[in-house]
């Protein structure tokens, strides 16, 4: 069987499981909603199954892979959870030189597969990057993104922020870096990777946020690094705040570059699920492999 994507279901089905995915509706909701869809033999569970992610899809640079050296590290998050852990990926044969740095946030769900493959995407790059688990406080990502998902949900809001702040710091001042710091995220993280702009101008020199939530206008005029924003088309839920932010940027003289992907779906970078799509997520990550390299080096 083919993998699926998204021109295989209905947009609306595409767009409910995206509010499934993003805490908007239970699953039972989810399940109710899509039984319209069910046909063929196929049940709404069944849909849900095929629209969820598969990791063992996520391998684009695999854990062993010898150009990338892995390790788990901690870091200090006295105004957010305490303590958090994550991946630090970085060049082989880099560990005495120092490189511009990459923070990558993931999505609503705590720090899976797919974002490990990022980071270790970002590191073959020449990056040392580094992916925090804002799950750690209660044990760390579960294995799947339901209860990842949950786990998320239950903590507090503006901790996790914090935590991804003191992140940004802690790897700003890591003994690999060159002092050169960058930020891609997705979902969620693009999110925060649009408020490590504005909360830590003074050492936040990139971000990229993908198909992230918009940060209020009026802390738009303290981002003093460069964006690089992508979006997909058919993400109404995201690109609804995209028009008053581009006012904002404008308005501030922010140096940013903005790409809406037509056709494609909120996710589109994830090459776990079937809203991935391969044009948009590879013309997408040239560009945002370019643009740290220009602006970190």
């Amino acid at each position: 069987m083919n993998r699926p994507t998204a021109r295989d279901f209905d947009q609306e089905l595409i767009d409910l499981y995206d509010y499934y995915a993003h805490g908007k509706i239970d699953r039972r909701t989810f399940l109710e909603r899509a039984a319209k869809f069910a046909v063929g033999g196929l049940t709404a569970a069944a849909l849900l199954d095929l629209l969820s992610p598969s990791y063992a899809l996520a391998a684009q640079v695999p854990k062993d892979d010898a150009r990338v050296v892995n390790e788990t590290v901690s870091y200090p998050s006295p105004a957010g959870h305490g303590e958090l852990h994550g991946l630090l990926a970085r060049p082989a044969g880099s560990a005495t030189g120092k490189l511009p740095v990459v923070l990558v946030v993931h999505e609503n769900r705590g720090l899976n597969p797919y974002i490990e493959d990022v980071a270790r995407r970002v590191a073959l790059a020449g990056f040392v990057a580094f992916s925090p688990d804002a799950l750690s406080p209660l044990g760390g990502y579960p294995g799947n993104d339901d209860d990842g998902r949950a786990m998320q949900q239950k903590l507090d809001r503006v901790k996790v922020v914090e935590d991804f702040v003191a992140a940004a710091r802690f790897l700003h001042s890591h003994p690999s870096s060159s002092g050169a710091l960058g930020v891609v995220g997705f979902c969620f993280g693009g999110g925060i990777a649009n408020t490590l702009a504005w909360r830590l101008p003074e050492i936040v020199k990139a971000a990229v946020p993908y198909y992230g939530g918009q940060p209020p206008v009026e802390e738009v005029p303290k981002i003093k690094g460069s964006l690089l924003l992508h979006y997909g088309e058919l993400d109404a839920r995201v690109n609804a705040g995209w028009p008053a932010y581009e006012t904002a940027l404008k308005a501030a003289k922010v140096d940013y570059q903005a790409h809406i992907y037509p056709g494609v779906n909120h996710g589109f970078h994830n090459d776990t699920t079937p809203r991935y799509d391969q044009a948009a997520a590879e013309l997408s990550w040239s560009r945002t492999l370019a643009f740290f390299h220009t602006k970190l080096t």
